[in-house]
């Protein structure tokens, strides 16, 4: 009995500088946002007394039936950006981790391909995005060749700064976080059942919806989190590549920050993180991650 209580103090021991960590840098931190929400402010300071009024401000107008308010607008175009870079970066990742876990027999040949999908990731997401700015920009490079080709008269006005490029630039950031935990997944389904599937007669199409995609969805599910979970947060790609003129939770949480209007911008932050969970649950309820890994 004494050497079972040894181990559970030593796991107990073990656990606790991850339990210090994750206590001080995230638990404590969203009790603070969420403290500060029912602060009230002042144009010279803020008062720590509790009130209501933070949500009742962020919701005004939507008791209105003409017209959504404009927290309620917000959070549809960030729910839109939110699925369309979902959908598109899961449709990318799974063709990649496919090509990756199932056509590249070498594993030199996946740890290098697997490698150059990191490539991106050694410079920062700010100049990535800024990249496309010369490539999409009314005099940029696609206007200037399909000017040149005689495909078009004038100028594309949409490339850029518009819904098409936060979009674009969302995919093109976050695409390896779909692709990362899906060919993890992928690596660990056994070949014996797929041979099992085209001996019994399976088209390839069939293998894959009935036999890859049921054993790859905790990648999918995990991958999906991540990517919703960026998504839903960022406001320095909208800003930039929407050209300030786009509108998200994120955006305007950052600048109530700049504003100094810090119990605002705690309450807009709780209200995400609360639709953020949300999503998480409902995706978690599709899989049992953790029985899974």
């Amino acid at each position: 009995m004494s050497s079972t209580k040894t181990l559970r103090l030593g796991a107990w021991l073990q656990a606790t500088p991850f339990t210090l960590v994750f206590v001080l840098f995230l638990v404590l931190p969203l009790l603070l946002v969420a403290a500060v929400s029912f602060w009230r402010a002042t144009d010279y300071e803020l008062i720590p007394a509790f009130s209501l009024q933070n949500y009742i401000d962020v919701f005004n107008g939507c008791s209105s039936t003409e017209e959504l308010c404009v927290t309620l607008k917000t959070y549809l175009s960030t729910l839109k950006f939110c699925f369309l870079v979902w959908l598109i970066t899961l449709l990318i990742g799974f063709m990649v981790a496919y090509f990756l876990a199932f056509h590249v027999r070498s594993v030199g040949a996946q740890t290098l391909l697997f490698i150059l999908c990191t490539v991106p990731f050694w410079t920062s997401n700010v100049i990535r995005m800024i990249s496309w700015v010369p490539l999409l920009g009314r005099n940029g490079v696609v206007n200037q060749s399909l000017q040149s080709i005689g495909v078009i008269d004038t100028p594309i006005e949409w490339l850029l700064f518009s819904d098409f490029s936060v979009v674009l630039a969302f995919v093109h950031l976050y695409t390896m976080f779909m692709i990362v935990p899906i060919f993890n997944s992928m690596m660990r389904i056994d070949r014996a059942l797929i041979e099992a599937a085209r001996d019994s007669g399976a088209s390839g199409w069939q293998t894959v919806w009935n036999v890859i995609v049921p054993l790859s969805r905790t990648g999918i599910i995990i991958g999906s989190i991540f990517v919703i979970t960026i998504v839903m947060g960022d406001f320095v790609t909208i800003g930039v590549m929407g050209g300030q003129q786009i509108a998200s939770v994120g955006k305007i949480i950052q600048v109530q920050t700049s504003y100094l209007q810090f119990p605002m911008a705690a309450a807009n932050a709780v209200i995400l993180l609360a639709v953020t969970l949300m999503m998480i649950w409902g995706l978690t309820r599709l899989v049992d991650i953790r029985k899974e890994l």
